[in-house]
């Protein structure tokens, strides 16, 4: 099997043990799910039926990130208790997740149950040196990490700008350097708050995630990724402060899907441009949107427009009119070995359709039943 990896920047083999341990980023429950969130797990489900059905037992952890500045700006906004807010978009989230028929995560940590182990490693990384302590908080030191954008292949001046529009704060006078990372944060008198050696506060948001992957998957783990936004700095600063903390590297495979546009910019909570997969579900069969979302290669970006539900439509009645059988089988299993090439494997089942095959079995390994 072959899988573009994000770090080497080129499609490789992909060879694991015989049970995957994956992380995906999960969601931020402040506001209804999109697209662009169903595209990127849609992804990752994919990837585990097609590991699945060639003998591998998969372990994905979809963390949820109950504590961050998102959330606790719009529970501040709507006049929420931010876990109530929380519970209700996670509840939402998970009841849209089903109905597209995502197979169940191995477990959905949320970062708040994480608080002792995020405790445990900024207290490793200051004993090493990698991190200091500045206005009331803790900082990740990027200059102790050598291999500090080995992920995203930025310049430095890339990075400062992205870290700009990506809440990294580089203008913060308690940082060494401008791309140095909140590991631990005083939190303003509306937050919650925890005790720490360091002072009350909460955690920054990239070491809930490390504390979570390293706890719940170990100290390597085999696949990670989530949305292609989250590779800087997100996922840059997850690698360098796990790997800071235990010596070992992080990830041996780093996927990232693309983003799905709306009028030419990319669908954001931020922007408001969102198409809402609870409106899509209103309107069209789960199944459908599935094959729409599969029109398109994983890592491209793509754009949505109403016409690609249509056309999923379309597909979808001409493979039932088919019927049940094991036409294109072969031809989608080895278009999904091809870097999980989704295009190409609805194209061989169209064509066995067409030939008048059914195509039940095919339409199976993309997690779509036809009957």
């Amino acid at each position: 099997m072959l899988l573009y990896d994000t770090e080497r920047q080129a499609v490789v083999p992909f060879s694991p043990g015989p049970v995957v341990t994956m992380y995906t980023c999960g969601i931020t429950p402040y506001d209804s799910a999109h697209l662009g969130h169903a595209a990127t797990y849609l992804a990752y489900d994919l990837l585990q039926r097609h590991l699945r059905d060639r003998g591998y037992r998969t372990q994905c952890v979809r963390n949820i990130t109950d504590v961050d500045d998102d959330i606790l700006r719009k529970a501040r906004t709507v006049g929420v208790h931010y876990l109530d807010l929380a519970a209700e978009e996670i509840a939402n989230f998970q009841e849209q997740m089903a109905a597209l028929g995502l197979l169940h995560a191995a477990s959905e940590p949320r970062a708040t149950s994480a608080i002792p182990d995020i405790l445990g490693y900024i207290g490793t990384l200051l004993e090493r040196g990698n991190a200091y302590r500045a206005g009331g908080g803790v900082y990740f030191d990027v200059t102790t990490s050598p291999r500090f954008g080995a992920l995203s292949h930025l310049s430095e001046a890339e990075m400062l700008v992205l870290a700009a529009e990506r809440g990294g704060n580089p203008e913060d006078p308690n940082k060494r350097h401008p791309l140095d990372f909140v590991l631990w944060q005083p939190s303003l008198p509306d937050e919650p708050s925890w005790p720490s050696r360091w002072g009350a506060g909460r955690p920054g948001w990239h070491i809930e995630c490390s504390a979570l992957a390293l706890r719940e998957l170990g100290t390597t783990i085999d696949l990670h990724g989530g949305g292609a936004d989250l590779i800087f700095p997100h996922h840059e600063c997850e690698a360098a402060q796990s790997e800071a903390a235990t010596g070992q590297p992080f990830v041996r495979h780093w996927m990232h899907a693309g983003m799905v546009r709306l009028d030419g910019e990319k669908m954001s909570k931020s922007l408001g441009n969102l198409v809402f997969v609870g409106d899509l579900l209103k309107e069209h069969e789960p199944a459908a949107v599935r094959l729409a979302v599969y029109g398109q290669h994983y890592r491209s970006d793509w754009s949505y427009t109403p016409e690609l539900l249509a056309r999923a439509e379309e597909r979808l009645r001409a493979w039932r009119a088919a019927g049940d059988g094991e036409g294109a089988v072969a031809e989608v299993r080895a278009r999904l070995d091809d870097d999980l090439d989704t295009p190409g494997a609805l194209a061989a089942i169209d064509d066995a359709a067409g030939s008048g095959e059914g195509v039940s079995d095919a339409a199976a390994l993309l997690g779509v039943a036809l009957d």
